[in-house]
């Protein structure tokens, strides 16, 4: 079965969770009425379903294809497909209307992006790393800066990248040694080579803007002395359209386990005119608007592999007739029954709706916050939303990509050895996924970022605002019997979760690899108690719309889903939190010539 896109998970979770009607009287959501979600969502899921998906193997087994002229062809339909994109009007739907995009909320512009990433992940990158490049430069580019690029960018008719990493640095970005040279006209010279370049050359835009990390001569060592730059392929002329070549090149494509219909290339910056984002030596914060916003697209990339790997494994578990149930056949006339009445295999797949549909109302609830932390009059609400934005950021990204790749791994089991043949889709599913637990910070990187900078930020005002919301929330509900399977598990969950974060408060400090030894059992606890946070919040709602005498069935399905989840997925904190309480004596007791 071709993927679908879940659009009714999609309207529970805006209409009914998050109920987005209420912010109406906010000038960034008086055209996000749900009438017009409900519009997009179903316009969107045509887009994604019929001609994205189509193009998913193709970009698969086709791949990119580099010429020795430094240019590079994309998979049989994209361009066609980019053009359906653009003329569609999809690129410009989170975009500031002050430079043609549509300026609708951030949290109905998630929907479209995980359909489409779940629909072809590898194309979906090329627009998704141009939304980050627009995003830096509305941040903190010059206004002439954003009136040359930004409309330009919002509309997709020119693409956009990041330049960050270097054969010598990744994560360590202090290593970089892409240089700039200040010139009399005011750009600078810059030369270097950077690797890992998603969507670094391609044929669908007329001009490529590449965000260019270097050091300007002079200045300090170290990650204190990077400046950001805005260095175009192509030079606009005075009237903005592309006009000289710029000294940049694709020397060539990395052969890679998945995204294969994503061009990741290695870039030759050699005497390239460049122009500066912001101050000097500035330019690894302003990078960060792009990273951040990266991460939690990556994030969403987690879900959405899942989504589509999930549909497929439920699809062939339905229709693959092997043995039979334990407790009598349910297909009498047939040979066998179908595989989904087997335990084990129910467990694969309610273990994957329960992290999916979690997962996807944890990603919209914190998108929400962030337009709110932009949009809100009320200075209480703006602050929130920024904590919540920086706190949970590093959570979304490392534990629902974690998570999505096992769900990943289990549809592929799922499916038998039919899953490990390129004649199903999971194969793709689980070698696309793969990069997104490395890429815009591995997920250890997350953890460390968690509990080593965003735990303590603004004196913990997050975190401990987190669990004050959760405690307020099992108070308001803790009455209800219905809810109650909901409340307690979330109690036991952030009790356990809020004495992790006091343990590592009082050994992290004395000993900085006790919080490094922790930081990734930490986050998976602090993951599984937000989506248990999630889970109640839906039950809630659930409870409620049954009670009103809805018959849909999508409530029932919830409250059924949610009560697998905190019985049979939730009891993993407790192990979590024995696991980062040993702290690091056991992790780093050999002698690292014993490896």
């Amino acid at each position: 079965m071709p993927y679908q896109p879940p659009v009714r998970d999609y309207a529970f979770i805006l209409r009914d969770l998050l109920k987005l009607e209420r912010y109406a009287n906010l000038p960034a959501f008086a055209d996000a009425s749900m009438d017009t979600v409900d519009q997009i969502l179903d316009e969107a899921a045509k887009f994604t379903s019929e001609v994205l998906a189509p193009l998913n193997s193709v970009g698969d087994k086709e791949g990119c294809h580099w010429s020795a002229d430094n240019t590079v062809t994309t998979p049989k339909g994209f361009k066609e497909a980019y053009r359906q994109l653009v003329d569609g009007g999809w690129p410009g739907l989170g975009s500031d209307p002050a430079y043609g995009g549509q300026g609708l909320p951030h949290v109905v512009n998630l929907a479209f992006s995980e359909m489409s990433s779940a629909a072809n992940m590898a194309f979906s990158m090329y627009p998704g790393l141009t939304h980050g490049a627009y995003s830096a430069i509305h941040a903190a580019g010059t206004q002439e800066q954003k009136d040359l690029y930004l409309p330009k960018l919002a509309s997709f008719q020119w693409g956009g990248t990041m330049n960050l990493t270097e054969p010598q640095c990744g994560t360590d970005l202090g290593l970089l040694r892409t240089k700039a040279v200040p010139q009399a006209d005011g750009t600078y010279r810059i030369s270097g080579q950077k690797i890992w370049i998603s969507s670094g050359e391609h044929d669908l835009t007329e001009n490529i803007v590449h965000l260019v990390l270097a050091r300007i001569e002079g200045a300090p060592a170290g990650t204190r002395g990077i400046s950001l730059f805005i260095v175009p392929k192509f030079i606009p002329d005075k009237d903005g359209n592309p006009g000289e070549r710029n000294a940049v090149k694709c020397l060539g494509l990395e052969e890679k386990m998945g995204i294969h219909g994503n061009a990741t290339c290695v870039i030759s910056h050699e005497e390239a005119t460049g122009w500066l984002i912001g101050e000097e030596n500035r330019g690894l914060s302003i990078m960060f608007i792009m990273m951040n916003e990266a991460r939690l697209g990556v994030g969403m990339q987690g879900i959405a592999q899942a989504e589509a790997a999930y549909q497929a494994a439920a699809a062939f578990a339905k229709d693959r007739l092997q043995g039979r149930s334990l407790t009598g056949p349910k297909n009498p006339d047939g040979p066998a029954d179908p595989i989904i009445v087997h335990p084990d295999v129910r467990r694969m797949l309610m273990d994957a709706k329960a992290i999916i549909e979690g997962g996807r109302a944890f990603l919209f609830w914190t998108a929400l916050h962030g337009d709110l932390a932009e949009a809100s009059p009320d200075e209480a609400v703006r602050q929130k939303g920024h904590d919540y934005m920086a706190l949970m950021t590093p959570v979304l990204k490392g534990f629902l990509t974690d998570r999505g790749f096992n769900v990943c791994s289990d549809a592929m089991q799922v499916h038998g050895g039919s899953g490990f043949t390129e004649h199903f889709p999971v194969s793709q599913y689980l070698r696309d996924c793969r990069i997104a637990l490395i890429y815009e910070g591995t997920n250890g990187i997350q953890a460390l970022d968690l509990v080593g900078r965003k735990l303590a930020a603004e004196g913990g005002r997050g975190v401990m605002g987190f669990f004050a919301e959760i405690d307020a929330f099992v108070t308001a509900h803790e009455g209800d019997e219905a809810i109650k399977p909901f409340t307690e598990g979330l109690a036991k969950a952030k009790a356990e979760l809020q004495e992790a974060t006091m343990w590592l408060m009082q050994n992290g400090l004395a000993n900085p690899d006790n919080a490094g030894a922790a930081s990734t059992d930490y986050l998976h606890l602090f993951g599984l108690t937000a989506l248990a946070y999630m889970w109640s919040m839906m039950a809630v709602t659930a409870s409620a719309k049954i009670a009103a005498g809805s018959h849909d069935p999508l409530y029932a399905e919830k409250l059924a889903v949610g009560r697998y989840y905190m019985a049979r997925v939730l009891p993993e904190t407790s192990g979590r939190l024995a696991k980062l309480k040993t702290g690091a004596e056991t992790l780093m007791a050999l002698p690292a010539e014993s490896f």
